[in-house]
């Protein structure tokens, strides 16, 4: 019974000490998402968050398994985009804090990119032409990501009243405060 005690109570101080607390309005999310693209590191345990695509090339090389990697470079680039929905994107949207800010995001957001997924995407496509040698094209694969983030919105729009669609900040911060209680 005592050790379950000082077990329960050792779980409970740890989480105490790395929970954060929810942006209650945009001045709260705005200064958080501030100092989130500051950290090298988020998340606990730490992930290390790339700085820029060349950083995040030498990441994924580290974290990648030789045959993974060669699986992911053979295939096509439809295929990689499929990977955005499952697994691997998902896993770079989550781990390297694109909804709720990281420098990594902040660096892809001043390229163009605004949308979690199109950051994945791009990083995605960057990365497997980058295995397999070829130009990075970033100057045509942006505008093409970006057109059809538009195509998709314009069709959503036809389905959807704008009066029931939340904003996207508003999207962003409920997805956030999921991510910092994962």
């Amino acid at each position: 019974m005592p050790k379950t005690l000082l077990i329960g109570c050792l779980l409970l101080t740890c989480q105490l000490l790395v929970a954060q607390t929810i942006p209650n309005n945009d001045d709260e999310f705005d200064k958080e998402y501030e100092r989130r693209i500051r950290q090298e590191y988020l998340f606990y345990p730490p992930v290390y968050i790339p700085k820029d695509l060349t950083d995040a090339f030498i990441q994924l090389n580290k974290l990648m398994e030789k045959e993974a990697r060669f699986k992911f470079k053979s295939m096509t680039e439809k295929q990689v985009e499929l990977k955005i929905v499952f697994s691997f994107g998902r896993w770079i949207i989550r781990n390297w804090g694109f909804y709720g800010g990281s420098r990594f995001s902040h660096f892809l957001k001043q390229l163009g990119l605004h949308h979690p997924e199109d950051m994945a995407l791009f990083v995605m496509l960057t990365y497997h032409r980058n295995l397999n040698k070829k130009s990075l094209a970033v100057k045509t694969l942006l505008p093409a990501i970006l057109d059809k983030r538009d195509t998709r919105q314009k069709e959503r729009s036809y389905t959807k009243s704008p009066a029931n669609v939340p904003s996207n900040r508003r999207v962003f911060k409920l997805l956030f405060m999921f991510c910092i209680h994962q």
